[in-house]
């Protein structure tokens, strides 16, 4: 009888694809240390990598956010503190100016030194970021929010806002969004109260630092009283502001604490899905180098006896 070989062959052509598969496979995983690498490798660790790696990409944005805005906010709030140390020293002029005893010369050069405050004000109130955005013109940041009027000498006589009482939100995890802005004024009674005029707490620092001006310059003593309780309320505001941006600079180191745990563990969870055990993928590769020699032996032999197919009988 004698035996076609065509079903040897084929089986043995099929058992050596597949050990030299097999051999490719584990090599891959040895040299790259990645036991999936593609998603029919595993497809449950696949997705599970994948979503962890989404979750990954989201934590990187959120990371980003928090450094944006912990850089802005120090911009803030050096703005707000020297504003608020401004604020301070004219309030302790216009207290000493209304003892009723002062010279006028002495109101007409505290009135000098108010002009000047309030073009450093100025300037405090259209302070930017490192980015160029202006820091209290809510959410219209592009241009200046504070203009001046001037009369012929130079002098300011009034300032106009031109911004917005809203402010920007920006998420710094999943389930939380953070703001750091301030509006330069918030007229409306509600929301974030404003830095320069706000009806909540009763600031409105440029009208009051024109009209403490006008009444030292004027030598109006018994008005410089009533502009110094005015001042009060715009230096309460300035340092509530201040207090508000510690809290925000607290909340977003918290932040950036938990965003960092967070990245770690996202790691750890892509690495323990997607790497492989060296130990043993190397015995598995052991395996399949012996597994293959034998096959190639056993094959040999029996292709030399299908040669006594083909003997005469």
């Amino acid at each position: 009888m004698r035996v076609a070989t065509n079903s040897y062959s084929a089986a043995m052509l099929n058992q050596f694809n597949t050990l030299v598969s097999q051999q490719d496979n584990l090599q891959s995983e040895v040299s790259s240390g990645l036991s999936v690498q593609a998603p029919a490798d595993n497809p449950g660790a696949m997705e599970t990598t994948l979503d962890d790696l989404a979750g990954q990409a989201a934590q990187t944005q959120y990371n980003t956010n928090i450094t944006t805005l912990q850089t802005r906010a120090t911009s803030v709030y050096n703005a707000m503190d020297s504003l608020q140390k401004l604020t301070s020293n004219i309030e302790s002029i216009a207290t000493s100016a209304s003892s009723g005893t002062t010279s006028q010369a002495t109101l007409t050069n505290d009135a000098t030194t108010v002009q000047q405050a309030i073009q450093q004000a100025l300037e405090l109130a259209n302070a930017q970021d490192s980015a160029g955005s202006y820091l209290f013109g809510g959410t219209a940041s592009t241009s200046p929010p504070f203009t001046a009027t001037t009369d012929a000498s130079g002098n300011i006589t009034g300032v106009t806002y031109s911004g917005n009482s809203s402010v920007n939100k920006v998420p710094v995890s999943a389930t939380a969004s953070v703001s750091i802005d301030v509006p330069g004024a918030n007229t409306t009674g509600t929301g974030t109260p404003g830095l320069i005029t706000d009806t909540q707490s009763g600031a409105d620092l440029f009208n009051h630092l024109l009209a403490l001006q006008t009444d030292l310059a004027a030598g109006n003593q018994t008005a410089v009283v009533a502009d110094a309780a005015e001042l009060q309320k715009d230096d309460s505001n300035l340092i509530s502001q201040i207090a508000t941006n510690g809290a925000v600079q607290t909340r977003l180191t918290n932040a950036a604490t938990f965003a960092t745990t967070q990245a770690t563990g996202l790691a750890t969870m892509i690495a323990n899905a997607s790497s492989t055990d060296l130990v043993q993928t190397m015995v598995q590769l052991n395996q399949a180098q012996t597994s293959y020699q034998a096959a190639l032996q056993s094959s040999a032999k029996i292709m030399q006896l299908s040669l006594l197919n083909y003997l005469p009988t």
